[in-house]
């Protein structure tokens, strides 16, 4: 029987559970240890998964020799350091979105898990629900025709209680705003369906919350290949979150996700329909904020470890999204298009 891969999470806020359940629901996987400022969350969290906790990732580094993986699912601001740190301890890393705050601690990220030898994953859950695997293959298949319209829409709500929850959040030294946190995985999404962007023009604002981000962001997006994108992001919708969806439009098919989060098939429509796309148009998943990919990310990780084989969603490709994000806001900033 082939050894299991051994991870370690760092950070037991809102999205450490899900990666909990799924490293352990995976045969090949087991979770060691996990870590968090807060002790007792740190130790009610171990207590629930089986596992030792720590109070200082950099002690358990030194003491958990044995851990392959380091899991980073901390406020954002904490990624880099985390991650080259874990890096030159000679551990795997698997970072949550955004990668990192800017392109700069991005690229020493990726630097110093090449430089030692391990490699980076960065977090891109939605790609494997299952709507949105129907819609790549579709586009694989060159079934849209001509593209010329994408669209990636979040339409969220965050009250400001969120905010007053956790002193770092809404901050731009460790959060950012909605376009780097709540809809990044939406933006993600939108290029990597339609391609590279070639220029953005962009407007934030905060209207509605007490905090240093934006709670409302909109950009126009040129891609390489002619075809033009939206994208719509708040944090401010009334009473609850309305939609997070990405819609892709060409002259042969009509297709949005939908859903609270790219979970349901709004609309399936091809000019080659088919038996299979009646079953297809009808699909969905419950609502679930975080998408329903966590495992199977996760069970990739595992294979990629076991096998010596790379990382389908690497630095590199967490870095394209980054470099999306930042544009738009120099581009808000700056109040003119920015080529990328």
């Amino acid at each position: 029987m082939n050894k299991k891969i051994k991870f370690a999470i760092i950070g037991c806020g809102r999205v450490a559970p899900k990666h909990a359940e799924s490293i352990i629901g995976i045969d090949g996987a087991e979770l060691t240890a996990v870590c968090d400022l807060n002790a007792e969350r740190a130790k009610a969290f171990a207590e629930k998964c089986g596992c030792r906790y720590y109070t200082d990732y950099k002690e358990l580094l030194k003491k958990d020799k044995d851990i392959d993986c380091i899991d980073i699912c901390t406020p954002h601001g904490y990624h880099a350091e985390i991650a080259i740190n874990a890096a030159h301890a000679g551990k795997h890393v698997i970072t949550e979105k955004p990668m990192a705050m800017n392109l700069e601690e991005a690229d020493k990220m990726i630097e110093a898990c090449e430089k030692n030898n391990v490699k980076l994953f960065v977090v891109k859950q939605n790609r494997y629900n299952e709507p949105i695997k129907k819609l790549k293959a579709a586009l694989d298949k060159g079934r849209f025709g001509k593209i010329f319209y994408g669209n990636a829409t979040v339409y969220w709500s965050r009250p400001q209680e969120y905010y007053d929850q956790e002193p770092w959040r809404g901050t731009k030294a460790i959060d950012g705003g909605v376009l780097l946190n709540q809809a990044s995985h939406h933006i993600d999404m939108l290029q990597w369906l339609m391609g590279e962007v070639k220029s953005v023009n962009a407007t934030t604002a905060t209207l509605t919350h007490d905090i240093e981000s934006e709670d409302i962001g909109l950009a126009i997006l040129k891609f390489k290949n002619g075809a033009l994108g939206t994208i719509v992001a708040t944090t401010s919708v009334f009473p609850h979150n309305l939609e997070g969806s990405v819609t892709i439009m060409g002259t042969k098919g009509t297709v949005k996700v939908g859903g609270v989060a790219l979970n349901k098939m709004e609309i399936w429509n091809f000019e080659d329909w088919n038996n299979d796309d009646e079953l297809i148009a009808k699909s969905s998943q419950n609502p679930n904020v975080f998408g329903f990919g966590h495992l199977g990310y996760l069970k990739e990780v595992v294979e990629s470890i076991e096998k010596d084989l790379p990382p389908k969603v690497d630095g590199l490709e967490g870095r394209k999204t980054l470099e999306l994000i930042e544009k738009i806001y120099e581009s808000a900033k700056l109040n003119k298009e920015i080529l990328l």
